[in-house]
This record gives structure tokens, C-alpha cells and sequence, in this order.
């Protein structure tokens, strides 16, 4: 059954089919209509700073920005869950189309551009939810905030959603905010970090709670610019970082249907920059802060290869959208 109401949604237009899966699952996650995507979480415990996962394998954010399907995500096995990105305020995005398949890679350009519902319906989702397990939030900021006044926006989103989360992700590498990327480098990267680590350590006090805060970093960067950020997150005493967001290379694609839209591309096709980031990453960082990886992983094989690269947790996105639970299972099993 499983299959055929992918296969259907496959072939929809992919805006479409992605809404029509959430507001789907939204709906039957607390029915038994969830036994039609429900699995048997496979347990695989990891303690990841400070924070026990039942296993390794989680969803990246972006699939469910909103945090409307927590429990339905949760009932087919992931050993956690990231929801946003969200924004101080609600925002539409960018104009559609936005959201293109490129099946012959198992692969998808996005350039949706950060379109949820704010902040605050995502925190009322997250505090309605049922499930006990680690749930991320990513946070950004809004489109028509300036680079310079970031940190504000982002100061925003870490207070309301401190409470909520088991971590949090402050995401500065989407390719479809513009001028969001400057704020991996320089000055302006140290400044957003220490703003937020400062805040971090308030809001501990406040809630007598820690919260990791973990950064995402894109594939795009040079080798000495992947350096220069390892080199930040230390400074600043981040607790982690995300390998990677989605990039602007075309070259694994191109010729193909669809290629040539502007956006992130993600899916299997990404697996090798991914990987490559992820190398260095644990290089630079000589186990100072713990790694997740995503982007391109696509099989057990391409998932063990992550945490033999030096990451400590996973996330699956494009090739869960093609792939289905199954996938979860697989990879969690094999780790």
C-alpha cells in the first residue's frame, strides 16, 4: 500500500505531492491509518553531545518545516527528527515552481526559500506532538531581514524554540536566501556565533536546561574555507556541526531534464561533496565537536561510509522521498 501511494505521489507534480504527503500524514499520524507507515524503530543507541538517540539515522530538516507530522515521522523508525527551517515570521517563499525531480539520479532542486508558518505555529506543533524522542529545530532568518541585523532574527527563533528542542540547527548555508552564505565567513560568521553562544548561556540558566546548538554548513565551500569554519565553531564553542546542505553544482546533472534550475540540488548526486566536506570536517576538527552528516546518502553502504568519515549521526531527505521508510530501516540496521 505503501508503495502505491508513493508511486501515485511520484507522479504528481512535486510541490503538489509534497503537500499533499503532509497534510496526508498530518491527518492520520494520531489514526490507525498509520499502521499503512508504520515501523519497528530499530534500536541502535548513540549518545551524541550529551543527547541519546535510539539510533543513528535521522530525518533532515526541510521535509517537514512546519513540525505538522512529528508523530507520523516518528512511527516509521527515524532515530530522530528535524523540523524547519523556521523563521521569526511566517513567510510564502519564493515564487513556484520552486520544487523539481530529476529521477534519473534519485535527485530534486529546491529553491523554496524558506516558506513556513513562523516560529510560533511551529512551537505549538512541537508541544502538541506525542513523541519522546530527539527532535531538532532548525532555525534561519526571514527574507527581507538584512545580513547585518541576522543574529537578531536568529536570537529570535532561539529563544521561543529553546524550551521545545533537544537540539537546535542555526542554518546560514541555504542557497535560496540571498546573501544568507556571507554568513558562513569572516567576521560575520564569529559575530552570529558568539551572539548566539552568549544567548545559549542565558537561556541554560533560565530553563536549567542545555540545549546543543549545531551549525550547517554548506557543500560549496573551498578546502581552506571548510577550514576556516571548523576553526569558528571551535572558537565560538558551538556544540556541533551539519555536513551539508544542499549545493549549486550542476555538473553530476547536467544535460538532464530540470537541470538547469536555479535552487539547491540534493539526492544521491550529492553523496561525494558530502562525503568530501564531511572528511575534512573531522580532520579540522580532530573530534573537538561531533559531526552529522547528510546530503546524498542513499544506501547502507553510503551511510556506514559517513561514519567511517568521522560523523557520529546521518540524515536522509531526497532518497527517503524516493526510496520510502524502508530506507530507515535498512540504514539503521546495517550501522
Amino acid at each position: 500500500m505503501h508503495s502505491l501511494i508513493q508511486n501515485l505521489l511520484l507522479k504528481c507534480e512535486p510541490e503538489t505531492s509534497h503537500d499533499l504527503a503532509i497534510k496526508w500524514l498530518h491527518r492520520t499520524q494520531h489514526t490507525p491509518l498509520k499502521k499503512l507507515y508504520s515501523q519497528k524503530v530499530v534500536t541502535k543507541p548513540t549518545t551524541v553531545a550529551g543527547i541519546k538517540f535510539a539510533n543513528p539515522v535521522g530525518l533532515a530538516a526541510g521535509l517537514d518545516k512546519n513540525g505538522e507530522c512529528i508523530d507520523a515521522f516518528a512511527a516509521m523508525g527515524f532515530g530522530f527528527i528535524e523540523v524547519g527551517t523556521v523563521t521569526p515570521r511566517p513567510q510564502a517563499g519564493n515564487p513556484k515552481p520552486r520544487l523539481f525531480r530529476i529521477p534519473e539520479k534519485q535527485a530534486i532542486i529546491n529553491r523554496m526559500g524558506f516558506n513556513n508558518k513562523g516560529v510560533d505555529y511551529l512551537v505549538e506543533q512541537v508541544k502538541r506532538s506525542q513523541y519522546k524522542g530527539v527532535i531538532g529545530i532548525n532555525i534561519g532568518k526571514n527574507k527581507d531581514t538584512p545580513e547585518e541585523q541576522a543574529l537578531n532574527d536568529y536570537l529570535i527563533c532561539l529563544n521561543k524554540v529553546y524550551p521545545y528542542a533537544s537540539y537546535i540547527t542555526v542554518n546560514i548555508s541555504s542557497p535560496n536566501t540571498p546573501g544568507l552564505r556571507k554568513l558562513q565567513h569572516g567576521e560575520a560568521l564569529l559575530t552570529l556565533l558568539n551572539g548566539l553562544k552568549q544567548a545559549q548561556e542565558t537561556l541554560c540558566q533560565t530553563h536549567s536546561k542545555y540545549v546543543p546548538i549545531f551549525v550547517k554548513i554548506a557543500p560549496d565551500l573551498s578546502a581552506t574555507e571548510v577550514s576556516d569554519f571548523a576553526r569558528a565553531l571551535v572558537e565560538s564553542k558551538m556544540d556541533g556541526v551539519i555536513a551539508t546542505n544542499t549545493t549549486l553544482a550542476r555538473e553530476p546533472v547536467e544535460g538532464l531534464k530540470n537541470a538547469s534550475e536555479t535552487g539547491g540540488l540534493s539526492g544521491a548526486v550529492l553523496n561525494d561533496k558530502s562525503y568530501q566536506i564531511t572528511k575534512q570536517l573531522a580532520a579540522d576538527l580532530d573530534r573537538a565537536l561531533p559531526i552529522i552528516s547528510v546530503g546524498g546518502i542513499h544506501s547502507e553502504h553510503t551511510a556506514k561510509q559517513r561514519l567511517d568519515a568521522g560523523a557520529s549521526l546521518i540524515q536522509i531527505y531526497s532518497a527517503f522521498i524516493y526510496q520510502g521508510p524502508d530506507l530507515i530501516k535498512r540504514i539503521a540496521k546495517s550501522l
